[in-house]
């Protein structure tokens, strides 16, 4: 029998959790590191996984207009570093990659489906996007994202909140 939990969604006025991850680059990074700074956090499924890379690809290709916008792009999975690396280095990719094997940073956002069968517990990732502020507020949370498009819509977005 399986038992599915879902997880608690932030929204719009909510103040960001902080975390701390190791990134591709064995560099470890908090949201605190980053005081100050806006951000767009994005976690999705699975490196080199062909959506996520279609999706990272997006971000690779569109930072100049992000970073003209005010922001900073920071990528998070359940990944562990080594995939992370080379993912980096086969897409070519320019943003923080950040590692959350156990899916802290996922429950703390509720990006994660957690459920049990047969007394082990499955996580299911949900592909997300929040725009955060320089006071660490959520200017924008957005769930079950369809990366197709989806830099377009943050672009949008970050047009929008100016």
């Amino acid at each position: 029998m399986s038992e599915s939990t879902k997880p608690i969604r932030l929204a719009k006025g909510d103040t960001a959790p902080n975390f701390e991850l190791e990134s591709d680059e064995y560099k470890h990074y908090a949201l605190a590191d980053f005081k100050h700074k806006n951000i767009v956090l994005y976690f999705y499924p699975q490196a080199m996984s062909s959506y996520c890379t279609t999706e990272a690809c997006d971000f690779r290709d569109n930072l100049n207009r992000i970073e003209a916008a005010g922001y900073t792009v920071i990528g998070v999975s359940g990944d562990d570093v080594r995939p992370l690396q080379e993912f980096r280095e086969k897409e070519h990719l320019n943003f923080v990659l950040l590692s959350d094997p156990e899916y802290e940073v996922h429950k703390l956002y509720g990006t994660v489906e957690e459920s049990e069968k047969d007394g082990k517990h499955e996580y299911t990732p949900i592909r997300s996007t929040f725009i955060i502020n320089g006071d660490g507020k959520i200017e924008d949370a957005e769930y079950d994202v369809d990366y197709k498009g989806h830099v377009d819509r943050v672009l949008a977005k970050l047009e929008e909140l100016k």
